[in-house]
């Protein structure tokens, strides 16, 4: 096989499964060449990650802290006041992020909170940021209005394969998902679509999420892959907390990654939740797989993350630099 000359989405679980399969160097080998020829292989995305209405949510994610199911020490808040939200856009960006996302636990938003929600993507937009909010399940009304706005990407993760999914979420369905998808690009927004291994999914089921993200009508434009963080008084959380199967094989994780990077060659592939456990040679790896993105900063949404300082040390050793806002709006224009 050699790198990929143009985008697929009619790939088969088969497929998917066969490079899953492959030997691990010859696979990140296969991933390098194609993130090679679709993107600077020196240069990491930085994105912050903004939590702007926590707990609360009625959904019952089984990973999840904010869902009201949870037995966690989350606690609920209203939906922060823009001027707040616009200075820690500011702080982001001065620490390097080029893009900025903001994330609310929600079902869905009410059209009362619009008129925020709208103001802090013009505020951030404003900024020279790239946008992106995650605020549940949205009507065509609501998208069109964010789109008219201004925002870059609408992140509306699948979670896991259509199999799994309904072990790991009851309150809305994988279809429901998929439609909220639907509803973004019809309004002409960016999708940002991925999903969390290590939640005592098989490896058939990490070919199924690959597979439902490879073959949407288009490829996310950024894909998030997150390694779950059990959190204690979730039903994962509890569930794997004292389990080998609570942390991904870091081997296993790294496949994932430079699967997503051969079928879906264009998208930024970004590491989340779960880098802060991480060790520096598993994140090598996965930059030499194909990922090109992070989120940086102390927290996301409500879980530890690895820190500006720590992750500005790894790419010192690592010979990488931040990816220039620039150069990822001159891609988006093209």
């Amino acid at each position: 096989m050699t790198a990929i000359d143009q985008t697929r989405t009619d790939w088969n679980r088969d497929e998917i499964a066969a490079l899953f399969d492959l030997p691990f160097t010859e696979l990140v080998f296969r991933a390098a060449e194609v993130h090679r020829a679709y993107h600077d292989a020196g240069a990491v995305q930085m994105s912050t990650l903004l939590s702007i209405k926590t707990g609360g949510c009625p959904e019952d994610c089984g990973y999840c802290s904010q869902s009201v199911s949870a037995d966690s020490s989350v606690k609920a808040t209203k939906l922060m006041d823009v001027r707040a939200v616009l200075q820690a856009a500011a702080q982001a960006k001065d620490a390097g992020s080029t893009r900025f996302c903001m994330g609310a636990a929600w079902r869905n938003p009410k059209d009362r909170d619009m008129d925020a929600v709208v103001a802090m993507i013009e505020g951030v937009r404003g900024m020279g940021l790239e946008t992106c909010m995650t605020l549940g399940m949205l009507t065509p009304a609501q998208a069109d209005r964010l789109a008219t706005a201004g925002l870059d990407y609408y992140n509306h993760n699948i979670d896991t394969s259509p199999e799994r999914y309904g072990d790991v979420i009851t309150t809305r369905s994988f279809a429901d998902r998929l439609d909220t998808l639907e509803t973004v690009r019809a309004a002409g927004i960016n999708v940002c679509c991925g999903g969390i291994v290590g939640m005592g999914e098989t490896r058939e089921d990490r070919v199924g999420f690959v597979h439902a993200l490879a073959t949407l009508p288009e490829h996310p434009g950024s894909v998030p892959i997150n390694a779950l963080v059990p959190v204690k008084g979730t039903v994962l959380g509890d569930m794997l907390a004292d389990t080998p199967m609570a942390k991904i094989d870091e081997i296993e994780f790294v496949r994932t990654v430079a699967v997503a990077r051969i079928a879906m060659p264009e998208s930024m592939v970004r590491l989340s939740a779960g880098r802060e456990s991480m060790s520096d040679e598993t994140q090598a790896l996965c930059f030499l797989a194909g990922a090109n993105s992070i989120f940086t900063g102390d927290k996301l949404l409500t879980a530890a993350n690895a820190g500006d300082d720590k992750d500005g040390a790894l790419f010192a050793k690592l010979g990488l630099r931040p990816m220039q806002a620039e150069c990822r709006l001159a891609e988006a224009a093209e």
